[in-house]
């Protein structure tokens, strides 16, 4: 698909993106290995050696910041732009051009993420069940799904390009805390696993890093972490449909701009 291509030549041609999606992801699995070793660690849902642990969880971060940080970024950039407005006046039917942003966002996670475990494999040899590849797969598409839809939706009620990298990073770094990708949480307090549960990163890293662990029973499918994502790509999605524009909200923009530039003059 064109407009998939175009994303993603798009996407590569802004270097400092690429480090934050895929670069910083590999950097901090070098780094924790580094300084944790590779003996075993203990979550709240089950023992995995460091490398095993971070080659999922940052595997999973990544996927989330190609699709659900990207997409809110862009997308609101574009409509402030007028970007958005313009593809509604050429024959491209809208709803294409969003799902090559979507599409892209996604095989860029799908990259990121085969990179993590590929590295993980190669250098510090991480263990992967091929009987167990069908839930990471399933896992993977649908915490990509559920994030791009999300994006979009912070895309939606973000008014201001501005606004939109400050309330992706705002959501996703907290929440990544919280829910076993950065620390590796064994007992933590009840309320802390409660809002892990209910928000969309923690039931995606579980739900993939269950797949891929070695002593877990095949099919290794989390169908109760799944059920999360799909009710969070459900809320996603009616907030986009009945949110997202594609005309810049008037005086929005050029108020963006107008503190973007105090900012770098200041």
């Amino acid at each position: 698909m064109r407009s998939v291509r175009a994303e993603n030549r798009l996407f590569w041609r802004t270097p400092i993106g690429a480090f934050f999606t895929i670069g910083l992801p590999l950097v901090m699995l070098v780094i924790f290995v580094a300084i944790f070793g590779n003996d075993p660690i203990g979550t709240s849902y089950g023992e995995f050696a460091t490398s095993q642990f971070y080659a999922a969880s940052l595997g999973v971060f990544a996927a989330a910041s190609a699709t659900y940080t990207n997409l809110a970024i862009n997308l609101t950039m574009r409509r402030d732009d007028g970007v958005l407005k313009r593809v509604r006046g050429t024959p491209i039917p809208p709803w294409l051009f969003l799902a090559g942003a979507i599409l892209s966002g996604m095989w860029i996670a799908a990259f990121a993420t085969a990179l993590m475990v590929g590295i993980g494999i190669i250098v510090y040899g991480v263990d992967v069940q091929l009987a167990q590849l069908p839930a990471m797969i399933v896992a993977f598409l649908a915490g990509t799904v559920c994030f791009s839809t999300l994006g979009v939706a912070l895309a939606a009620v973000s008014k201001t390009a501005s606004a939109a990298p400050a309330i992706a990073n705002a959501t996703i770094l907290p929440l990544a805390f919280l829910s076993n990708v950065f620390v590796p949480l064994d007992d933590p307090p009840s309320w802390l696993n409660l809002i892990g549960d209910l928000f969309p990163l923690k039931p995606f890293a579980v739900a993939f890093t269950e797949a891929m662990s070695p002593i877990s029973d095949a099919p290794a499918f989390e169908w109760d972490r799944l059920v999360v994502l799909i009710a969070w790509t459900l809320v996603g999605a009616f907030v986009a449909t009945k949110r997202f524009r594609w005309e810049p909200v008037p005086g929005a923009s050029r108020r963006g701009r107008g503190r973007l530039n105090r900012r770098g003059a200041a």
